[in-house]
C-alpha cells in the first residue's frame, strides 16, 4: 500500500525531517538549563558568583530553540496530514473502485457492512497509523536514544539507571502488547457487525415498525454492540494496567537519578545542573517508551486495517471482462444453451439445470413460476450479473463471457424486483438511464412509464426532491421512476423483474401496450407472479425447480400446461 505514498513522497520526507529539528530542540534545552544553574545561578566557575549576563544569554538560546522547535512541529504536522490524508483519499477510492468492480458472487460474500466499516473506519485507522509513523515514530526513537545518549555524555554513572529501567520497561510493553495485538483484528470484526444491523434496521425500517420489531431489533443491536464495548474494553484494560506500571518505572528511574547525581555532587563529579539535565533526559527516555505502547497500539490497529483492506484491493473480480466491443449484426437475440446455474454459497444445490431456450429479436417473453423457481436467477445471467457453471448465455449470437461488461450491459437495461431510487430530484433518477437525453426524452420514458401524472402533480414536477431511497414515494410511484429509467436507455434488450407488482393490473396493461407500440423492435423479458402481466406475450415460458416446464402463448398452455391451468384458475377464474 505504500504505493499509494508515492505521489506525496515530498511530504512523507519533510514531517520526518521537521520533526528532527523539532526533537533536536528538546534535546539541547537541558544542556542550556544546566549552564544557566551551573554558571549563571550557581557560579562554579566564578568562586559561586552568578552571571546574570550569562542566565540572560542563555535563556534567549532556550527561547529561539523553542520557537524553531515549534516551528518544526508544525510544518511536520501539515507535511504528515498532506501526505497520510492525501493517501487515505486515494486508497479510498482506490478501494471503491475496486468494490465497484465486484460481481453478485463477491459482494455476497462480503457483508454490506464490513465493505462499509473497510472503506471508512479501517482507511481511517491506516491514515492513524501512517502519520503516526512520520511524527510519533521519528520522535520517539530520537528522544529515546538522544536522552539516553546525552544523559550519558553528562556522567556515565547514569547509565546504571537506564540498564534497570530499560529492561523493565521493555517487558512490560512486550508483554501487555503481546495480550492487546490479537483483540484489534477481533474489535473490527465487531464493528462490522454493529455496522450490519444498523444498516438492516435503517433499511428495513418501515418493516421493523410494522411488525413491532422494535423491541427486538434493540435487543438484537444491543448485543452487538455490547459485543463491541467488551472487545474495546478489553483493550483498554490491558493498556490501564500497564500505564501505572511504566509510570513507577519512571518516578523510580527519576529517584534513583536523584541519588545518582546526589552522590556525584558530593564527591565532584558532576554538578547540580548535570542531574538536572540528567532528570529530564531520563523522562525523555522513558517516555519516549512509553509513547511506544500508543505507538504500537496505533500500529497494530493499523496493520489489522490494512489486512482487511487488501482483502478487498486483492480480491479479484470473479466476472472476466471479455475483448469483444463490436456491433454484432443481430441485435436482440438471446439464447440460453445446456445453462446449468448453482450460486457459490449454497454449495452443490443447482437453481437452474439445463436450460435451452431462443429468445428472438423484438420478441416478448413472459417468465412464470412459483417462487424460488430460478426466474431471477435466469435474468441475471444476462447482463453476467453471475456466471454460468455450465453450458452457455448467448447475446446477439456472442458468448456474453467473451463480451468487454460495459458494451454487454449497455445493450440490455433491466428493471430489478427492488426499485432503487436514490436521494436526488426525479429527473435524476430517471436520467441515470441514459445522461444525455433531452427534457423531452425523459418526459416520453415517464409517459410510457405512467409516471407522468403523478410526476406532474408533484411540488416541483420532475424537479421534484426524493428521499433516501425513495421513502417519500409509494410503491408503485418507485417502480415507475425505476421503469422510466429502464425505458429511457433505449436498450436493444429490456427486462422486468417482477418491476410492476405495484401497479394496479389497468395500468401495467397500458404501460406494456404504449411499450409495444413505442419499441416493437425491442425484446422485452417478463418476469411476473400475475398471469395478466404476460397473458399477451409472444410466448410465455413457465419455470419449475429450475426446469423449463412449457413454452408457448397463453391459449396454447392453457391447453397443454397443468401449472400454468393451476396459476390461471387460482388467479383468473375463481368463482
Amino acid at each position: 500500500m505504500l504505493k499509494y505514498l508515492k505521489k506525496y513522497w515530498l511530504f512523507a520526507i519533510l514531517a520526518p525531517l521537521f520533526m528532527v529539528g523539532e526533537v533536536l530542540a528538546d534535546l539541547v534545552q537541558p544542556r542550556l538549563m544546566s549552564t544557566i544553574v551551573d554558571e549563571g545561578v550557581l557560579g562554579l566557575s566564578n568562586n559561586g558568583v552568578g552571571n546574570l549576563n550569562l542566565v540572560l544569554t542563555e535563556g534567549l538560546k532556550m527561547i529561539i530553540f523553542v520557537i524553531l522547535g515549534g516551528l518544526s512541529g508544525i510544518l511536520c504536522g501539515v507535511c504528515s496530514n498532506i501526505a497520510s490524508q492525501n493517501f487515505g483519499n486515494d486508497l479510498r477510492k482506490d478501494a471503491f473502485k475496486k468494490i465497484m468492480s465486484f460481481s453478485f458472487e463477491q459482494t455476497d460474500q462480503f457483508s454490506t457492512g464490513s465493505l462499509i466499516t473497510r472503506i471508512t473506519n479501517d482507511i481511517t485507522q491506516l491514515q492513524n497509523f501512517i502519520q503516526m509513523s512520520m511524527r510519533g515514530f521519528i520522535r520517539t526513537f530520537m528522544l529515546f536514544a538522544g536522552g539516553i545518549i546525552c544523559m550519558l555524555s553528562l556522567n556515565l554513572s547514569f547509565g546504571a539507571v537506564i540498564a534497570c529501567a530499560l529492561p523493565l520497561v521493555t517487558i512490560c510493553v512486550i508483554y501487555f502488547l503481546s495480550k492487546a495485538n490479537p483483540l484489534f483484528s477481533k474489535l473490527q470484526q465487531k464493528l462490522d457487525n454493529v455496522n450490519n444491523v444498523m444498516q438492516e434496521n435503517v433499511s428495513g425500517f418501515r418493516v421493523v415498525k410494522a411488525y413491532v420489531k422494535e423491541d427486538y431489533e434493540k435487543e438484537r443491536f444491543g448485543k452487538s454492540n455490547d459485543d463491541l464495548v467488551n472487545t474495546q474494553l478489553n483493550v483498554l484494560m490491558i493498556f490501564s494496567y500497564m500505564q501505572p506500571i511504566m509510570n513507577i518505572i519512571l518516578n523510580l528511574s527519576v529517584v534513583a537519578v536523584i541519588k545518582v547525581g546526589g552522590i556525584q555532587v558530593s564527591s565532584g563529579s558532576v554538578t547540580p545542573g548535570n542531574v538536572m539535565a540528567a532528570i529530564t533526559y531520563v523522562t525523555q527516555s522513558l517516555n519516549a517508551v512509553m509513547r511506544m505502547t500508543n505507538m504500537f497500539q496505533t500500529a497494530s490497529r493499523g496493520i489489522a486495517s490494512g489486512r482487511r483492506i487488501n482483502e478487498v484491493l486483492a480480491c479479484e473480480p470473479s466476472i472476466k471482462n471479455g475483448s469483444f466491443d463490436g456491433k454484432p449484426s443481430v441485435k436482440g437475440k438471446i439464447e440460453f444453451k445446456n445453462v446449468t446455474f448453482a450460486y457459490p454459497l449454497t454449495g452443490d444445490k443447482k437453481i437452474l439445470d439445463n436450460i435451452n431456450l431462443v429468445i428472438n429479436p423484438g420478441e416478448t417473453i413472459g417468465i412464470l413460476g412459483e417462487t424460488g423457481c430460478g426466474k431471477t436467477s435466469l435474468i441475471n445471467l444476462i447482463p453476467r450479473f453471475y456466471d454460468v457453471c455450465e453450458g452457455s448465455v448467448l447475446v446477439d449470437d456472442i458468448d456474453v463471457r467473451e463480451y468487454n461488461l460495459k458494451n454487454l450491459r449497455e445493450r440490455i437495461s433491466v428493471a430489478l424486483q427492488k426499485s432503487e431510487i436514490f436521494q436526488s430530484t426525479i429527473k435524476e433518477n430517471i436520467q441515470w438511464g441514459r445522461e444525455n437525453a433531452t427534457d423531452n426524452d425523459i418526459a416520453n420514458a415517464a409517459s410510457i412509464a405512467q409516471a407522468i401524472e403523478f410526476i406532474s402533480t408533484s411540488a416541483d414536477g420532475f424537479d421534484t426532491l426524493v428521499t433516501q431511497q425513495g421513502t417519500s414515494l409509494s410503491g408503485g410511484q418507485k417502480q415507475r421512476v425505476a421503469i422510466s429509467r429502464t425505458i429511457l436507455k433505449q436498450a436493444e434488450i429490456i427486462i422486468f423483474d417482477d418491476a410492476t407488482s405495484a401497479l394496479d393490473l389497468k395500468t401495467e396493461a397500458n404501460l406494456y401496450s404504449m411499450l409495444k407500440n413505442a419499441y416493437p423492435d425491442t425484446t422485452k423479458i417478463i418476469i411476473a407472479q400475475r398471469i395478466a402481466s404476460v397473458k399477451d406475450a409472444d410466448r410465455i415460458v413457465i419455470l419449475d425447480d429450475g426446469h423449463i416446464s412449457a413454452v408457448g402463448t397463453h391459449e396454447e398452455l392453457l391447453k397443454n400446461s397443468a401449472i400454468y391451468q393451476d396459476i390461471y384458475n387460482s388467479q383468473l377464474n375463481k368463482k
